[in-house]
């Protein structure tokens, strides 16, 4: 068998993009076209397959396939990227056909989170989720591995040396990786835990990539993470603390973006991240407000939540860039109980920002607990253990020496003194 070498750049790509034969379609395709332009690639055409069925040797059948090779050869083509995750095999058979690289779409949201990780987690998420999808992909149709290179779409990430590794040695690096990951996630986790003694609501958002998140979270926290309209402009979750009018501490946490069919790896390697999303106290799902493909969108962040196990935390949906929508006034929706569930608002203007800040508010804010205690003169150590609580709002001597206390505190600290303390609920009078 001829074996072919792998050009340095590969930027010139011609994308494949199979029909499902629905409306859907078109939306896919721009995705794609845009995911595509994320990844630095100058897209020079589109061939469009119809498939039900997978071919088992080139996903595309054999026509379709000799189709794209006529495309690749005639546009000097370096690059072709397929919509749909390939099995190694079909990989392998499309580079042999075509003699160019063949790149998944898999492939593709890995090389876009491998140019877009900064901080040295999300750097060490990426490298394994590369990792874990390069250990399927060892056996190529090129001279060797060493004719990887970084720096063009589908190899930026782990770098020359990984990618000369073989499987053992590939496994051990992902045993590595997986060990400082759980140690980065085990300070996260201690992190979380000091907020949650401190009674510190995390708030996250998350949402469908290029929805607004970070450009919303700028808006909140006075921040001044990357914000750019693409596709994962930023992925490194960050955290930043907040105050609510009424004095109340928040931390925000701007999370990665969701896409519909994220790659398995990337969600495995990232579930440390995610679990800001799982563990918040409310989550503010950030929705394009004008997107044509609002629903689905929605839908697609559903099922990752679902995945990740946060489905069933408190949500707040915040409809963004009513800007962009003819005689859409920023408001807020409440449910049957008078509970804001839905705020509408543009986070590049500012309109509708005090909506949703007094939103959050109204949402996090503990229940509280509101009633009058009197003390005896002997219980002095439990008065200023109210005290330092914040719990008093007003207090005047009785006749016996003792106290009447004015006590409003919220509901889960009232529980956790009064197991300490026994008979405290009971005696609290409204």
């Amino acid at each position: 068998m001829e074996l072919f070498e792998r050009p340095a750049g590969g930027e010139r790509a011609l994308l494949v993009h199979v029909l499902r034969g629905n409306e859907a379609d078109q939306e896919d395709l721009d995705e794609f076209i845009e995911l595509a332009r994320s990844a630095g690639a100058d897209v020079r055409g589109v061939v469009s397959a119809s498939r039900q069925i997978p071919d088992p040797r080139y996903f595309v059948g054999s026509g379709k396939a000799e189709e794209v090779r006529d495309a690749v050869a005639a546009g000097e083509i370096e690059l072709v990227i397929v919509n749909h995750t390939l099995s190694p095999s079909q990989e392998r058979n499309l580079e042999r056909l075509l003699q160019c690289r063949v790149l998944d779409r898999t492939g593709l949201i890995l090389d876009i989170f491998a140019q877009r990780a900064r901080s040295h987690e999300g750097k060490l998420q990426v490298e394994l989720a590369q990792l874990r999808h390069l250990s399927t992909r060892l056996v190529r149709g090129w001279t060797h591995l060493e004719r990887q290179r970084g720096g063009s779409i589908g190899l930026r990430g782990p770098g020359e040396t990984q990618l000369e590794l073989d499987r053992r040695l590939i496994a051990g690096r992902i045993q590595q990786l997986q060990r400082r990951i759980d140690k980065v996630h085990q300070q996260r986790l201690e992190s979380r835990k000091g907020r949650d003694r401190a009674e510190v609501p995390t708030v996250s958002l998350v949402g469908y990539t290029n929805a607004g998140k970070s450009t919303l979270f700028n808006r909140l926290t006075a921040a001044d993470v990357y914000a750019a309209d693409q596709l994962f402009a930023t992925l490194d979750t960050t955290l930043r603390r907040g105050r609510l009018p009424c004095g109340r501490d928040v931390v925000y946490a701007d999370t990665v973006g969701f896409i519909r069919h994220l790659p398995h790896e990337l969600v495995t390697a990232f579930r440390s991240t995610l679990e800001e999303a799982r563990d918040a106290g409310l989550l503010l799902h950030v929705i394009d407000a004008a997107g044509p493909e609002r629903e689905r969108c929605i839908a697609d962040v559903e099922a990752v939540l679902t995945d990740i196990g946060a489905l069933s935390v408190p949500r707040l949906d915040v409809y963004n860039k009513i800007d962009l929508l003819a005689d859409c006034p920023a408001r807020v929706d409440r449910d049957a109980e008078g509970r804001p569930v839905r705020v509408w608002v543009s986070a590049r203007t500012g309109a509708g920002i005090a909506l949703l800040i007094d939103a959050i508010r109204e949402r996090v804010e503990p229940s509280m607990q509101e009633g009058h205690l009197r003390l005896s003169a002997s219980e002095g150590r439990l008065r200023a253990k109210l005290f330092a609580e914040g719990a008093v709002v007003a207090e005047e001597l009785d006749e016996e020496g003792g106290w009447r206390l004015h006590l409003r505190l919220p509901r889960v600290r009232l529980e956790q003194l009064a197991s300490s303390e026994p008979g405290l609920k009971e005696r609290l009078k409204d």
